[in-house]
């Protein structure tokens, strides 16, 4: 038995019973089984993953579509709201123009209100110095008895053709 006192074959013997052992117990079919199922495990794992990557693409591209969507409404309402505003402006241009216009007719019409004021006052002014002009002429050049009643009837007769 010297072959026992060798420690490479009592390593190698021990090995062998030890192999043995494990197959009499069944590890190797216990080693596989647990692998089996991580390997099923870990495939779940792949398929999930990929399920919810096909899902998360597939909300990736409706956001971006809706993104893409609310982009081109917003260019629309923007580009109408430059036209509309440019519509806006050239009617309120032409609003104020007709605004002007209005109130420089207007003014014109006052002015030439206070003209025709200005030159009927001044009429009434010169007929009054007019007539007392005259009254004063023909009363210094008449006879008083005479003058008063023919002066009246004067004044009366001028005042009625100039007014």
């Amino acid at each position: 038995m010297a072959i026992l006192y060798n420690t490479d074959f009592v390593v190698f013997l021990g090995f062998v019973v030890f192999l043995g052992l494990l197959f009499y117990v069944g590890a190797p079919k216990l080693l596989t089984d647990i692998l089996d199922a991580r390997a099923e495990k870990i495939k779940s794992d792949i398929d999930e993953a990929r399920t919810l990557r096909e899902e998360a693409q597939k909300i990736l591209a409706n956001y971006e579509r809706k993104q893409k969507e609310v982009e081109e409404l917003t260019s629309k309402i923007v580009a109408k709201a430059k036209v509309d505003a440019e519509a806006n402006k050239v009617k309120a241009i032409k609003d104020l123009e007709v605004a002007i216009e209005r109130r420089i007719q207007s003014a014109k019409d006052q002015i030439s209100s206070a003209e025709a004021a200005a030159v009927s006052d001044v009429r009434d002014r010169v007929i009054t110095v007019a007539i007392s002009a005259a009254a004063e002429v023909v009363a210094s050049k008449m006879d008083p008895a005479k003058s008063g009643a023919l002066i009246d009837a004067s004044i009366d007769t001028v005042k009625a053709k100039l007014h």
